[in-house]
């Protein structure tokens, strides 16, 4: 699993609706694709920095989508993160990686406490950090 940190783009930029909705609690799902092509899809807590233009999901390091995005390539795996609100919807694609150190799982713990509530307790807590390459959206 990965210590490194790398940026995406700065998201302040794309305006204040953009930024509320992705501080409004909403839960998103999370689109993998497995070894034979076909999407994982499951739905998560995520949150979104928009200066540094990283998404984080935090996880048990077992999940599936764990999985399957620590097989794939050190500079990572392609993923989207989408959420609705009924014609309001943006998706947000780009490389996600694990990050599994204490400092990076601590980070996206309170970052996750902030938009929905305090995570349980989990040992085995991981964090996937999403570099964002694309937006898409109606916000």
């Amino acid at each position: 699993m990965s210590n490194q940190s790398a940026r995406g783009p700065d998201l302040t930029g794309r305006g204040e609706e953009f930024l509320s909705f992705w501080r409004e609690r909403h839960l998103c799902s999370l689109t993998t694709v497995r070894a034979d092509g076909s999407a994982h899809v499951v739905a998560v807590g995520a949150t979104l920095d928009p200066a540094a233009g990283i998404a984080r999901v935090i996880t048990s390091g077992r999940s599936r989508k764990v999985r399957l995005i620590a097989a794939g390539p050190f500079e990572g795996v392609a993923v989207a993160l989408c959420q609705i609100d009924g014609r309001r919807w943006s998706t947000l694609e780009g490389l996600a990686v694990v990050r599994d150190d204490p400092a990076s799982v601590a980070d996206a713990e309170r970052r996750y406490a902030q938009r929905y509530r305090e995570p349980r307790a989990n040992p085995l807590r991981v964090v996937l950090e999403v570099r964002i390459t694309r937006v898409l959206g109606s916000v």
